[in-house]
């Protein structure tokens, strides 16, 4: 940015072809539609064009989910007002990477209302690794009714899931999504934002009937 006194900080993963973020789900395939060689023929010589193909899941790298996501009848991404997503007041809460279930205590002293909430494990220092998806840190389903009546706005995490995933209940996403707080995962370099200070954009593709999808997640230190 031209002004000094601003800075952007990249705060998800690079999308790339063959990336496992969630075991179990097809990695995505990054491939040419029309190469730039196949191009020269439709111009003049000297011009080349690119037009890429992706095939993925929604749920790939750092990605937005939207109450669709988990209620058929929740606002899909083309429905999520942008106030909710971009140039939000944001706050990094430091929990650890010694610590497997986030809860209530670790917001102590914390204001979280109307702020995008980001939780910072550390555990995307894991990431592309069989550990990432082991024992990781996630909010217990206390943390997620404290940070719905005290109005948090948006709540992210940097680890494999912000629920436990080790039963069938998904008692996070069901509070959160349930009050319309959108929620991403899988966010990394949460070290590199303040603990406040600074405002929080992660806005996903328009798309109509779809309740997840990647986002650039990013901090602008204000």
């Amino acid at each position: 940015m031209s002004n000094d006194k601003h800075k952007l900080i990249d705060v998800s993963h690079v999308v790339e072809h063959g990336m496992i973020t969630y075991k179990g789900l097809p990695a995505p395939i990054i491939c040419d539609f029309l190469s730039r060689e196949a191009s020269k023929e439709f111009y003049e010589d000297g011009t080349a064009f690119h037009i890429g193909r992706i095939d993925m899941v929604a749920n790939s790298g750092t990605y937005l989910d939207a109450p669709f996501h988990r209620f058929e009848e929740g606002k899909d991404l083309s429905e999520l007002d942008l106030s909710s997503l971009a140039n939000l007041d944001g706050v990094v809460v430091h929990v650890g990477t010694a610590v497997r279930e986030v809860t209530p205590d670790h917001f102590s002293g914390v204001d979280v209302a109307g702020k995008a909430v980001l939780i910072r494990t550390d555990w995307s220092d894991h990431w592309a690794t069989d550990q990432y998806f082991e024992d990781f840190p996630y909010l217990n389903k206390a943390a997620a009714e404290y940070l719905c009546d005290e109005g948090a706005s948006l709540v992210g995490i940097d680890s494999h899931n912000i629920d436990d995933t080790r039963g069938d209940a998904r008692p996070v996403h069901t509070i959160l999504l349930g009050a319309d707080i959108p929620i991403v995962e899988h966010m990394t370099c949460l070290c590199d934002l303040p603990d406040a200070g600074f405002k929080f954009f992660a806005v996903p593709v328009k798309v109509s009937g779809m309740g997840s999808f990647p986002v650039r997640a990013f901090g602008l230190l204000t």
